[in-house]
Parts: structure tokens; C-alpha cells; sequence
């Protein structure tokens, strides 16, 4: 299986599909403007719509807060399953699935992500890891070199 990504983050819109893939289609609200720090223009939920193969699926995306990479998870349920990506490195995150851990993915923001699963991945596991990827980034610095950074700009 191999999954193909569209990622418009000017318009805000990201589509996954492929042969034998669920396709996951994400969309910002018409009339949004992009942060400039998401590939998909936001992390606000209320803002976002997500369907798995044509039906709602919940999104929620954590604020992303300076310090912490865990602030940086997004949170999804489709199809009565629940999938977490966190970042787990500088470059990387790791996918969930129902709390155990499946795979790690790696996307600069560019529409392109890098894989490596764990065992070979259901479609569905496939489709939803790649999407919230392309669509969010992965990996965040670790909170201490970020706090030192803070106070490094503060004191300089």
C-alpha cells in the first residue's frame, strides 16, 4: 500500500488515498487564514472537518504549546478507533492506536512523510498516520532546549 498525498495549505486542504486505502480528506473553514506554522493553517478543531472514507471522524488537535512536545499531539477517533500522533524526537512523531503504539512518522510539512511501521499497517492505520502527518508536521525540540532558548532571547 502505498499512500498519495494532496496537501494545499494556502486553501487548507490535505486528501490521502490510495489502492486499498480509506481515503482521509481534511479541510480548514473556507475564509481561515493559515498560520504560518501548520501545513494545514490551523490547530484549532472547531476549524477543521475530517472524513474517513466519506464519514465524520473527530479531530482534536492539542494547542501546541512552546514548552512541551506532548502539547503538540493531535487526537483522532474514525470508525470507533482512537489515534494519537505526539512527537517523540526532533524530526519524528509516533502513532497510536487505541493507547498502543503502532508506528513513526516523519514530515517536515512539504507533503511528503516518511514511515516506519512497527508491524505492516492496516489501511485504516495507514491512511489516518499519513494524513495527520502531512497535515500537522512532526517531531518538536525537547522542552529543556526550548526553555533555554526562551531565556536565552530574554536575557540577550
Amino acid at each position: 500500500m502505498r499512500a498519495q498525498i494532496a496537501l494545499d495549505g494556502p486553501a487548507g486542504t490535505l486528501r490521502v488515498s490510495g489502492a486499498g486505502l480509506p481515503v482521509v480528506e481534511l479541510v480548514r473553514a473556507a475564509g481561515t487564514p493559515p498560520d504560518a506554522h501548520t501545513p494545514i493553517g490551523t490547530r484549532r478543531a472547531a476549524l477543521l472537518t475530517l472524513t474517513v472514507d466519506g464519514a465524520a471522524a473527530t479531530i482534536r488537535p492539542a494547542r501546541g504549546r512552546l514548552l512541551v512536545r506532548r502539547s503538540y499531539r493531535v487526537d483522532v477517533r474514525a470508525g470507533g478507533v482512537r489515534y494519537r500522533l505526539v512527537p517523540c524526537s526532533y524530526e519524528e512523531s509516533r502513532l497510536s492506536r487505541d493507547g498502543r503504539r503502532i508506528g513513526t512518522l516523519a514530515s517536515s510539512g512539504d507533503g511528503r512523510v516518511v514511515d516506519t511501521w512497527e508491524t505492516a499497517p492496516a489501511p485504516l492505520d495507514l491512511a489516518v498516520g499519513t494524513a495527520l502527518a502531512a497535515a500537522f508536521g512532526t517531531g518538536a525540540a525537547p522542552w529543556w532546549e526550548t526553555l533555554g532558548d526562551l531565556v536565552g532571547e530574554l536575557l540577550g
